[in-house]
């Protein structure tokens, strides 16, 4: 889904680089693999094609965090998110 983001942090020997990869359409999602030591970070359409790839050696990072944009809930959907004070008593 359109803002679905994964943050990789990789050990580049004497400092830590930081690699963002993003679903930048709508329809467009990020998907995570690991495979035979190498961590793919793949940004995929709806029909399954891999739009751009990032490829990291599983041994160098540090850090792999999805960061998925919060989805409506059927049961939810439609509904504003109120703070706790505004819940009225029962």
């Amino acid at each position: 889904m359109k803002g679905d983001r994964v943050e990789i942090v990789v050990d580049a020997g004497d400092t830590t680089r930081t690699y963002e990869v993003v679903a930048s359409r709508a329809g467009r999602r990020v998907e995570t693999a690991v495979r035979r030591g190498v961590v793919e970070v793949s940004e995929v359409t709806r029909t399954g094609a891999v739009v751009r790839t990032a490829r990291f050696m599983a041994n160098r990072v540090l850090a792999l965090v999805e960061q998925p944009v919060p989805r409506h809930t059927s049961e939810g959907a439609g509904r504003g998110v109120r703070p706790l004070g505004d819940v009225p008593e029962s």
